[in-house]
């Protein structure tokens, strides 16, 4: 079983990237929801915070990944309001590789750090979707809809980091995950 899921992680990892920021059709609750679902960079990191949330366990498996979303919708204002933030794709990128790793290596960190951390992130993730907004797009809606996908997202990472734990009783299968998902962060790094 523990395999299959393996499999099934590394060949998401080698399909070919989907880009969320060519989404640009309607502009309501679903063109929101689509960006961080359809788009594979925001989909890996998304899915990382709630695995990392699950490693750190406790209060963590919640109030990390409502960091990454409370951060998010910063990060969607500024780029609503076109307030620049240097190097979002970038950013975005190395997110991945850096949740990746942090999953890898497995270390307890302190609750407030892990928040911090996933929030520098998530305000990355959540520029590119305030800035990439249809021009026709309702903005409410739009954000509710990044929002409700980005927690879905979360939970499917939280359920997947779980059912790890429980299938293996053991940690290394979410290491090595963590290394997969590191591994696609230094491939997407190195497309800029």
């Amino acid at each position: 079983m523990a395999r299959i899921g393996l499999l099934l992680l590394l060949t998401l990892c080698w399909i070919a990237p989907v880009s969320a920021h060519e989404i640009h059709s309607g502009g309501g609750f679903m063109s929101g929801f689509n960006h961080p679902v359809l788009g594979f960079d925001h989909l890996l990191a998304m899915l990382s915070v709630g695995m990392l949330s699950t490693q750190l366990g406790g209060r963590a498996i919640w109030t990390v990944p409502l960091a990454f979303v409370v951060f998010m919708l910063v990060g969607g204002i500024l780029g609503l309001y076109a307030i620049a933030v240097p190097f979002v794709e970038i950013g975005i990128a190395l997110s991945v590789l850096l949740l990746g790793l942090a999953i890898a290596f497995d270390r307890q960190i302190p609750l407030l750090f892990a928040m911090a951390f996933v929030g520098v992130f998530a305000i990355f993730h959540g520029h590119a979707h305030g800035a990439e907004m249809p021009a026709l797009a309702s903005p409410v809606l739009y954000a509710l809809g990044f929002l409700f996908g980005t927690a879905v997202i979360h939970l499917g990472g939280v359920m997947i980091g779980l059912g790890m734990q429980r299938m293996t009783g053991q940690r290394n299968l979410m290491r090595v995950t963590g290394a997969a998902i590191a591994a696609m962060g230094g491939y997407l790094l190195a497309g800029f």
